[in-house]
């Protein structure tokens, strides 16, 4: 099953993505998903995570369902995962907006960013889920790319082994 989480390695990193969805879970000892982990609980007006089909939404309010991330590195894979939330909620009869709210690395301030699931937006996740299918059929992870961002992964010892 393709969950949010998914979505987001797609555009973060799609080696992590084929490992994290076969069961390959290295992320339990890494410090940047604990502090993650931390700040979603600790997140303002927070109500509990609904989690059905896939997805876990952090926070759903009258107007918007809500994602919290710890830092802005990956904005674009961070607006999918909320993309994709909006559209297994319209599956529902469920139409909302998004807010991708990120927390400024040694900061108290959050960005704040609105997310619509437009006609547009859907047919792109749509062709962006049929290729994730793909590369998860497979028998093999992706090549990683091993790029700067790669230090911090919690699958960085795999990718170098």
């Amino acid at each position: 099953m393709i969950t949010g989480t998914i979505v987001n390695y797609y555009f973060h990193c799609k080696t992590q993505m084929w490992l994290h969805y076969h069961k390959i879970n290295l992320e339990d000892n890494s410090e940047d998903v604990r502090i993650g982990r931390v700040l979603h609980e600790i997140s303002e007006n927070r109500v509990d995570e609904v989690s059905f089909e896939g997805i876990k939404v952090d926070k759903i309010t009258n107007d918007y369902v809500v994602e919290v991330k710890k830092s802005d590195s990956d904005i674009k894979a961070g607006k999918w995962q909320l993309m994709y939330y909006l559209y297994v909620l319209k599956q529902k009869g469920i139409e909302k907006k998004g807010r991708l709210e990120v927390f400024e690395k040694n900061k108290q301030d959050k960005k704040k960013f609105i997310i619509e699931l437009t006609p547009e937006n859907e047919r792109k996740l749509l062709e962006i889920l049929e290729d994730i299918q793909k590369i998860l059929s497979n028998d093999i992870p992706p090549k990683p790319k091993f790029e700067s961002k790669c230090r911090k992964c919690a699958y960085y010892e795999y990718c170098f082994l």
